[in-house]
């Protein structure tokens, strides 16, 4: 009998991150909005430099160009920084896009 590998989906940790400097708003809770700092990104998830009062597994809706709004949940927070992942992958195209815009800013 053979065995079959066992297969997982792509690790998001490993997604090529694109360093960044953008400014945007996320919007915590309901009625509440957070200004944050995007450090760096990935089609996965985010870095965003500042403390947040927030705890593992928190959500925010993130405003971004192309991909518009986007839900991300805290995976880590260290040292005046924070993980997010996004809900969704951003699309090939749709983080090209984005990147050019953030950058030409």
């Amino acid at each position: 009998m053979t065995s079959v590998p066992y297969q997982t989906s792509p690790d998001p940790r490993r997604a090529t991150r694109f360093p960044v400097d953008f400014e945007t708003i996320c919007e915590f809770q309901p009625d509440q909005e957070i200004r944050i700092r995007i450090t760096n990104i990935s089609a996965h998830g985010m870095m965003v430099d500042g403390v947040l009062d927030m705890l593992k597994g928190d959500r925010v809706t993130v405003r971004l160009p192309v991909a518009g709004r986007i839900e991300a949940y805290l995976v880590w927070s260290h040292q005046g920084r924070c993980g997010f992942e996004f809900e969704r992958v951003i699309r090939e195209p749709d983080f090209v896009a984005m990147l050019d815009k953030i950058n030409n800013l």
